[in-house]
């Protein structure tokens, strides 16, 4: 064992001069760790396929190939099973990735910024995810209708995720009643609008994240401006009239709509999909076919609600978001997922469209 070489492999150093000298060097990592940088020079295969079929990229087994994943673990363990193929001259890079880089050996970039690559790490390492996802999230733009207790996690949330365009709607001003549980506010910024509030929060989470503020009271003139150039809706209104004038411009629209509702210690959510399903996913009229009689429900102020429990159904709709987006999973289209803070239960319950709906379904002329 030289000097250069340690019991978990060979330094990056040494690494790099033998690589100039002709030596393969192969970064074992997936793709999506791979699309945040790589040594430079380096060979990506991914482990699992480098071990399924290692002749077709290391033609000689006498000689010598060096191996870089994230840390020097994964490399290893590689190094040894290759050892095991009869690769005797195979070495891993001891510390990975991350010793290289902290060593300052050249590195080949993706075409993104350090801060994209830096701020996502984490999402884009998740194969699901990956960098054409992350940038999927950044060219979206999501409506949130209210940036009160729903609306605060959400937009929290999905500024963080990387959406690149929140276009926050409300009408009303920070209160401080609102402060035990619509977090995007703060003390000092009592009697602001809420929208101009809810920027300031963004903006100092994410300032990547483009916002718009916009300091109205969602309704019939204005939907279809609000919700122009839209991928996705969330709801986060506390009132009826909002809720069922979101649904039928979504479904005339074409757009997804994540739903959700609190009152006292208990919550709901899904994701109303009619406009683009028409006839295979329901709307919130065919759970809800009218609004109940004025006065019928209390709303917050007067029923009370727990102040984490809007986080709960908030982050939800947040993660609903982002799915749909991402077209990733399987959405809530279809489900009303209910919570009890009280027994910390969640029951699902299987919604089908009304064949009936005059407004989603699929003969209907409402549109």
């Amino acid at each position: 064992m030289t000097s250069a070489e340690t019991a978990s492999g060979i330094r990056p150093a040494e690494a790099r001069k033998r690589q100039l000298a002709g030596v393969l060097l192969i970064d074992v990592r997936s793709d999506n760790e791979r699309a945040l940088g790589m040594a430079d020079g380096a060979l990506g295969v991914v482990r699992e396929d480098l071990l399924r079929d290692p002749a077709r990229h290391i033609p000689d087994r006498d000689a010598t190939v060096m191996l870089l994943c994230e840390a020097g673990v994964r490399s290893q363990q590689c190094v040894q099973a290759l050892r095991d193929l009869g690769y005797a001259k195979a070495l891993s890079v001891s510390g990975g990735t991350e010793a290289w880089r902290a060593d300052g050996l050249p590195m080949r970039t993706p075409d993104i910024d350090a801060d994209f690559s830096e701020r996502y790490a984490r999402q884009i390492r998740l194969p699901d995810v990956g960098l054409e996802g992350q940038l999927r999230l950044e060219r979206a733009r999501v409506l949130i209708v209210g940036a009160g207790g729903l609306g605060s996690p959400a937009a929290l949330y999905l500024a963080a995720a990387g959406i690149g365009n929140l276009r926050l709607v409300d009408a009303d001003v920070v209160d401080r009643s609102n402060l035990q549980r619509q977090i995007l506010h703060a003390d000092g910024r009592i009697g602001w609008p809420k929208v101009d509030s809810a920027a300031a929060a963004v903006a100092a989470l994410n300032p990547r994240t483009r916002i718009e503020a916009i300091d109205e009271r969602l309704d019939a003139g204005n939907v279809e401006r609000l919700l122009d150039g839209i991928d996705v809706v969330l709801d986060g209104s506390d009132n009826f009239p909002t809720r069922y004038l979101l649904n039928d411009a979504c479904v005339r629209l074409g757009k997804p709509l994540v739903y959700g509702a609190v009152q006292r210690f208990e919550g709901q959510v899904s994701v109303f999909d009619a406009g683009r399903r028409r006839g295979q996913a329901p709307c919130y009229r065919c759970v809800y076919p009218q609004p109940p009689p004025a006065g019928a429900v209390p709303s917050c102020s007067e029923a009370g609600v727990l102040g984490v429990l809007p986080g709960v159904i908030g982050m939800l709709q947040a993660t609903e978001t982002v799915k749909l987006v991402l077209g990733l999973g399987e959405s809530l289209a279809g489900r009303l997922l209910q919570f009890d803070a009280r027994s910390m239960r969640f029951h699902e319950l299987r919604i089908a469209p009304d064949p009936r709906c005059p407004v989603c379904a699929a003969d209907c002329a409402f549109l």
